[in-house]
């Protein structure tokens, strides 16, 4: 049996939470099936401390020196990465004209609040990004599941939007 790696793209507009989250979730709960990779539209420039803080409680470990907030033009080049599935996980970034991606990877929507947009004092940000790490493993873990090797390109485009309405 040969086995494959799948890239897995996490798209949000600013490329410091929920992408980089799910990027490094995907990676490790994939166990060298799955490679994450996260971007955005309009990439802030700096992950978040509280989304380092979340990623850096994995275990294995998941490195954290070399995360930083990227473009999406990034991984539209030609050098770049070959890309099996496209997930938004924020609703701008949803709503906004992607490149084109060669190979037509399969691509769904998997929503979450913004921890990044919670006001208040630190354990209350901390807490915010407790639940959004908790809801995008859920996901994570339903799809690193799925028997992605024997499902043809529709069963696997609707596996993974069915992945996006499971309850948070």
């Amino acid at each position: 049996m040969t086995t494959s790696t799948y890239n897995i793209l996490f798209l949000c507009t600013g490329n410091s939470a929920r992408s980089v989250i799910s990027e490094a979730l995907a990676t490790i709960l994939g166990q060298g099936r799955f490679t994450g990779y996260s971007a955005g539209s309009k990439p802030t420039g700096a992950i978040n401390p509280f989304a380092i803080e979340q990623i850096k409680g994995l275990d294995p470990a998941y490195p954290t020196d070399g995360l930083r907030s990227k473009s999406w033009d990034e991984f539209a080049l030609p050098a770049a990465p070959h890309m099996d599935f496209i997930i938004t996980v924020c609703d701008n970034a949803a709503g906004e004209a992607c490149p084109f991606w060669p190979g037509k990877p399969a691509t769904a929507h998997w929503g979450y609040e913004d921890p990044a947009a919670v006001t208040g004092s630190d354990e209350e940000k901390r807490a915010a990004f407790a639940t959004v790490f908790a809801q995008i493993r859920r996901r994570i873990e339903a799809f690193v599941a799925l028997p992605i090797e024997s499902m043809d390109a529709d069963a696997r485009r609707r596996a993974i939007r069915e992945i996006g309405n499971l309850p948070l």
